[in-house]
């Protein structure tokens, strides 16, 4: 079932001083792919402080109704606007004990399975999920309200049909004994609501039962249709029913209260009786009866009086989703302990993984416990965290000891004292709160601390309240504290609570307070004997933890914890880096840039690379920083792919070229920092650096030239053509796994099979030794000499490395050979009589169409250096010239694999072979493949030109910096690859050219994966209409045109599949070649 489109999704907060940050958090959260783009997001404070669930739903109502009505033109509030909309309300709800940011944003620890964003999982984000993706799915039109302070779970497969109705109550599956602290439906066999009742016992409950025992228990999560919304809205101008709104509010009403269960949803049950209603003993949040006296009580009556003639004529559905689970977040420290560390809800379902350890940075020093948890955290030194202990958000540094069954959350300590250990007691909860001080204009963290086993919000007079483990008087006789340090004389004894007490201090005029003072509350410091501390916590300025709790400053709050998580983010990006492990940061780079936190990212990325001396590290990492700045840019900074080549630039380019990391990087981040301002400046600089990436890709794949060596041969004589001859090649499987820099970093394998063409070997140079001390490159086409370069002096062939200047490849040849020294003092045409007698003439050729994808240019440039070398004078064997190739390639700044050159050089059937470390080492196996098995292949062998030329420059980028990027489907296709590469080689080896041919048609949807847009329409109508007489066709090469082949079903089919090609309308351009297996591979011949 799809999820829901929401229209709007308002969160309601009763602290005004929250509501521009939580409007952030929503806004961030859409920005990172988790609310759609285009729903409406308002953050809505209740008009005043105790208007209640019910009150904060209509005045929130009434906001967005008014939102939407303006941004459809209306200068009224229509409530029409209610037909076709889904709006989504969340109640933040009140202060929590144990988590600064409330309920919502308590952080799970999980993580979710797929995320467009890496993120903290908070509460919120759960329950937004599951009303999305499940519970609201498939719903009519209207307004769903929930509650955040509850952990939920719906079972995989669950029945979540929806069924029309005024109103509905979802309730889930739970023991009795949890139903009677909490609220429970009661409902008719047509799950009708007949009654809500609140912590009942079990008489009340047992009418309640379903057949397995259970009770309905409610979940905090309602739905109210089009027509109940219309007439919830409808309060704001009905007194005193408008009081719970801000139109009430800024009429001069006195403030209402109203619960979403017992004021507006109790009418609509079918048991309740308007004079029970009314007399309102089942009022406000709780369902206790309403305070208050007189006018106030009188109001209350008026309202319910209302309440009942407007919406008992509604019927409330109850909606029980089987198998789910509700635990609602109390105030016992135990049970959000519980929560944290062995949550009743944490199974792999609902797209969660859930864990003990998230966003943790543990060095290895520290000891940890058994059954402990750590969110969001830094541990670093001599620590010791026992047993059973949850930490979050907190950054311990130093000499301590954790105690067990403990939770700490919010705090930052460094104790480096070797010798004086800072400990905490066993079973505490020590908490740091950003608190907001208006009057100083500043915010402070404020520690807090009291036992796991303390009620905080029971009466400190009763002989079983404790504080920190201990009983009260125990622990007032302890520390010589006095009732009248803790509370002001208007304070009740029945008022009198832990939560309440003004135990923690937050300054003193002249001293430092805060940790002593905890370690001395929790017994773990013992006082002076002139009892220095008890003095100085009597003069400072102290608060208790429920006024802590509302001076929180959220913003400051969230901002730590945000500083924690891309701390222990940076972290891992570096040990991935520095690792060479499998991992990519795409996700977090994104969320990044969306939270304000890119620089420091970018800090850790230029720390690796200015370390590093591996060059394949150094090149990974730049392109790590491409794709932060590519996510600081967003979509509007234009297309990743682009030019590199701007002359600011140019001096950081120069220094890595040198091979000097350090210099390099420092000259990038300082001409970087000139173009973060705008986001198509962002985008430039990130092209730059994935040039500067390239750079060092160069410098990893040219460790392959120390596999390639010269020996001494002779000269052959002067005038005499020594020609050297190639077949193409088709890649079979395997490749994209031979690219750099995926071949070293990954590893490689691809089988290949060298072929002629119409009977002949494609690919060709020769080379001759003349007179005149030149260098004259002539390029053939067609069987014509079409252009000549001649060289007479060193700066002639200093165009090598720019791939489009006339004879480049040619004038790499000789550099990457050490035929010439551009460096050298002595001239060209001194170094080529002193060691050669004279100059050379070289003439190079393919006779395949440009664009082919059959290995042209790297075949080549193997077969230029063979020519080259030979007609030189030097020895070299084939393993050594498939490396050679590799960094000529490099030299004229092209790039490119390994496999063409094997297919070229080696001819035959290879599976080629690369590990994952540089030096880059490549190993052609020849699989041996007998005569006749070969030519069974070259029966079932069907080549075809595409007539379009292949464009695979962009693809190659993509796909570099998909891998780069570490993304999951890239990595898993890559893995894929290589196992295909070796299942091919064994279908050869076994002469099972069927299942060469399945190989065929799984490496073309591999292909496909690494590089979508490589399968042109002309591609694809090609395939469609030879299917039938194919068991795979796969393009040759990166794809995108050029040469497509196919493995015949049956060799008896070709002449049928040629003719079923010639009449396809719209490939007329396509033309059928004849490709066999060349046994013989590279062949040098010296004229006679």
């Amino acid at each position: 079932m799809e999820k829901v489109k929401w229209t709007a999704v308002v969160l309601t907060c009763s602290n005004k001083n929250w509501a521009h940050t939580l409007q952030n958090e929503l806004e961030a959260r859409q920005a990172k792919g988790k609310i759609d783009k285009d729903v409406i997001l308002l953050t809505v404070e209740d008009p005043k402080t105790n208007v209640g669930s019910g009150g904060a739903t209509i005045n929130a109502l009434l906001t967005v109704v008014e939102h939407i009505s303006a941004r459809k033109g209306y200068t009224v509030i229509n409530p029409d606007v209610l037909n076709d909309v889904h709006i989504l309300i969340l109640h933040h709800g009140t202060s929590y004990s144990y988590d600064a940011c409330g309920r919502p944003f308590t952080t799970l620890p999980a993580k979710f399975s797929s995320s467009a964003s890496d993120d903290l999982v908070c509460n919120v984000d759960l329950i937004f999920r599951l009303i999305t993706e499940k519970i609201a799915a498939g719903s009519a039109p209207g307004v769903w309200v929930s509650s955040l302070d509850m952990l939920l779970a719906i079972p995989a497969g669950a029945d979540l049909t929806w069924k029309p109705c005024d109103a509905c109550l979802v309730t889930m599956p739970a023991k009795v004994q949890y139903g009677k602290d909490h609220g429970v439906c009661k409902m008719d066999t047509q799950s009708m609501v007949e009654n809500i009742l609140y912590q009942k016992g079990d008489e009340a409950l047992q009418s309640c039962k379903r057949q397995d025992g259970t009770v309905p228990v409610i979940c905090g999560i309602v739905y109210l249709s089009t027509a109940v919304a219309e007439k919830l809205l409808s309060f704001y101008t009905k007194p005193p029913l408008d009081a719970c709104t801000y139109f009430g509010l800024d009429s001069g009403m006195p403030p209402l209260k109203l619960s979403l269960f017992f004021d507006v949803l109790l009418p609509m049950t079918t048991v309740v009786s308007e004079t029970d209603f009314v007399q309102g003993e089942r009022s406000t949040t709780y369902g206790k009866p309403a305070a208050g006296a007189g006018d106030s009580r009188d109001n209350m009556a008026i309202a319910r009086k209302m309440l009942w003639k407007e919406l008992h004529g509604y019927r409330l559905r109850a909606f029980m989703v089987e198998g789910g689970e509700v635990h609602y977040l109390t105030n016992l420290a135990s049970e959000h302990k519980k929560m944290l560390l062995c949550s009743p809800v944490a199974m792999e379902r609902d797209g969660l993984t859930w864990t003990n350890m998230v966003q943790a940075d543990v060095k290895p020093e520290v000891q940890l416990g058994e059954n402990i948890a750590v969110i969001n955290s830094v541990l670093k030194g001599d620590i010791t965290v026992g047993n059973k202990t949850v930490i979050c958000h907190s950054c311990l540094s130093g000499n301590m000891v954790v105690g067990k069954d403990s939770f700490i959350s919010g705090i930052s300590i460094e104790h480096p004292k070797p010798k004086k250990r800072m400990q905490f007691a066993d079973s505490m909860v020590v908490q740091g709160f950003s608190v907001c001080l208006k009057t100083l204009g500043t915010t402070r963290n404020v520690l807090t601390v009291h036992g796991r086993f303390d009620n905080i919000k029971a009466p400190a007079w009763k002989s079983n309240v404790t504080f920190c483990n201990e009983p009260w008087l125990v622990f007032l006789n302890r520390t010589g504290i006095l009732n009248e340090d803790l509370w002001g004389t208007d304070v009740g004894s029945d008022d009198q609570t832990v939560s309440n007490a003004k135990l923690f201090p937050v300054f003193h005029a002249t001293e430092n307070v805060g940790m002593k003072e905890i370690l001395w509350l929790q017994g773990q410091l013992t006082d002076t004997p002139s009892l220095d501390l008890l003095k100085r916590w009597r003069a400072s300025w102290r608060l208790s933890l429920a006024e802590i709790l509302t001076f929180v400053d959220l913003q400051a709050e969230l901002n730590w914890r945000k500083k924690l998580f891309y701390e222990v983010a940076s972290l891992e990006v570096e040990q991935a880096l520095t690792k060479s492990l499998n991992k990519g940061f795409n996700n977090l780079y994104t969320s990044a840039a969306i939270d304000g936190f890119s620089q420091q990212i970018l800090e850790i990325l230029d720390k690796v690379a200015s370390k590093t001396t591996d060059p394949g590290i150094a090149a990974r990492t730049m392109a790590n920083i491409a794709d932060v700045m590519g996510c600081m840019a967003g979509k509007i900074g234009g297309l990743r792919s682009g030019p590199a080549a701007n002359q600011s630039w140019r001096k950081a380019f120069n220094f890595l070229e040198n091979k000097d990391f350090a210099q390099g990087v420092a000259a990038l981040a300082k001409e970087r920092s000139l173009w973060l301002h705008r986001p198509d400046h962002l985008i430039r600089a990130a092209r730059h650096y994935e040039g500067a990436a390239q750079i060092l890709i160069r410098h990893a794949v040219m460790t392959a030239k120390e596999f390639f060596t010269q020996g001494q041969g002779q000269l052959p004589p002067l005038g005499k053509w020594v020609q050297a001859d190639c077949p193409a090649r088709i890649d079979i499987s395997g490749g994209w796994s031979d690219t750099p820099p995926i071949t070293y970093e990954h590893g490689g394998a691809v089988t290949i099979v060298g072929v002629l063409i119409n009977g002949k070997r494609p690919i060709g140079c020769k080379v001759r030794r003349i007179k005149e001390a030149v260098v004259r490159l002539e390029l053939v086409g067609n069987g014509q000499v079409s252009s000549v370069v001649e060289c007479s002096d060193l700066c002639d062939l200093e165009d090598y490395c720019i791939p489009h200047a006339p004879g480049a490849l040619l004038k790499a040849a000789f550099v990457c050979c050490d035929m010439v020294d551009l460096m050298s003092s002595m001239t060209l045409a001194d170094q080529l009589t002193t060691r050669y007698h004279g100059g050379f003439e070289m003439q190079s050729w393919s006779n395949l169409p440009h664009g082919s994808g059959m290995g042209t240019s790297s075949i080549l440039a193997g077969a230029v250096l063979a020519a080259l070398l030979t007609a030189g004078g030097k020895k070299y064997d084939l393993k050594g010239l498939i490396h050679a190739v590799l960094y000529l390639e490099q030299l004229l700044t092209t790039g490119g694999g390994w496999q063409d050159q094997i297919g070229g050089l080696k001819g035959g059937v290879h599976l080629g072979l690369s590990e994952a470390k540089l030096p880059l080492y490549v190993e052609p196996v020849d699989l041996k493949i007998p005569p006749q098995k070969v030519q069974d292949f070259n029966s079932r062998l069907l080549l075809i030109y595409t007539g379009k030329t292949r464009l695979a420059r962009n693809l190659l980028q993509d796909v570099i910096r998909n891998w780069y990027a570490r993304n999951p489907h890239i990595v898993s296709t890559e893995d894929a690859l290589v196992e295909l590469a070796q299942e091919c080689s064994h279908a050869f080896i076994d002469g099972d050219f069927d299942r060469v041919g399945q190989c065929v048609g799984r490496y073309w949807e591999m292909k496909k994966r690494m590089a979508p847009g490589c399968e042109p329409q002309t591609i694809a109508q090609i395939m469609k209409a030879l299917k039938p007489y194919m068991l795979g066709m796969c393009s040759a090469g990166a794809g995108g045109g050029g040469f497509i082949y196919g493995i015949l079903r049956d060799g008896k089919m070709r002449g049928e599949a040629v003719d079923v090609l010639s009449r396809q309308i719209g490939l007329e351009e396509a033309v059928v070649y004849e490709a066999t297996v060349d046994t013989t591979g590279l062949t040098v011949t010296v004229e006679p």
